[in-house]
């Protein structure tokens, strides 16, 4: 499972259809390439794979249609495709991944969080808050008696780095369920089209 994959599908599913080109420079403008370490040609290269997956169907459009652009075969979800984007937004925001690619994940998902229902997205957020505690107990445990494990004494300060990056992470997390408790932000089931919804567009956020 990738950031690239979640991200391609979602402006996809924004957009309505797309062609390559403006999925590319919709996720370029947002810089997923430094955040997401989305590379350039994985973009095609996920667009052509999921049509394949049936993920994605590949639509003939017209020269002087909205998707113009240099080529003239668009892409929509499928059911599957939208089935799919939101089991992969679900599992982004709750399951807990230590990797750099789980970080990249996350990242995506943010993106998108507001195509969830309020309730929804503030419930798989909380699920990921609970991994974390775990998370923040077992490496305090390192911080704590590691050296008397047998690791080596400087080997502490890569269990403070750890130890920081989860109170970070947690405390980020508890924020943002508070704003999204509070009413922050337009989610899916607001008044209104939310960012990553199809037919959103920017003056309406």
């Amino acid at each position: 499972m990738s950031a690239t994959r979640l991200l391609v599908l979602g402006v996809v599913r924004m957009y309505g259809r797309a062609h390559g080109y403006q999925v590319r420079r919709e996720l370029l403008t947002w810089s997923a390439d430094k955040w997401a370490n989305v590379a350039p040609g994985s973009i095609y290269h996920a667009l052509k794979k999921m049509a394949k997956e049936k993920l994605l169907e590949e639509v003939t459009t017209d020269a002087d249609s909205e998707t113009r652009g240099p080529d003239r075969t668009a892409y929509q979800l499928t059911p599957d495709g939208e089935t799919e984007f939101r089991v992969l937004l679900a599992k982004s925001l709750s399951e807990g991944d230590d990797t750099a690619q789980g970080a990249y994940r996350l990242a995506a998902a943010t993106t998108f969080l507001p195509a969830l229902s309020r309730s929804d997205a503030i419930s798989l957020l909380q699920h990921r808050m609970t991994y974390l505690r775990g998370q923040r107990t077992n490496i305090a445990a390192l911080v704590e008696q590691a050296t008397g494990w047998g690791h080596p004494a400087h080997m502490t300060e890569l269990y403070r780095l750890w130890l920081a990056s989860a109170e970070g992470t947690l405390r980020w997390l508890e924020n943002l369920v508070s704003r999204l408790e509070a009413g922050e932000y337009v989610m899916a089931d607001d008044p209104g089209t939310a960012f990553g919804e199809p037919g959103w567009t920017a003056n309406q956020d």
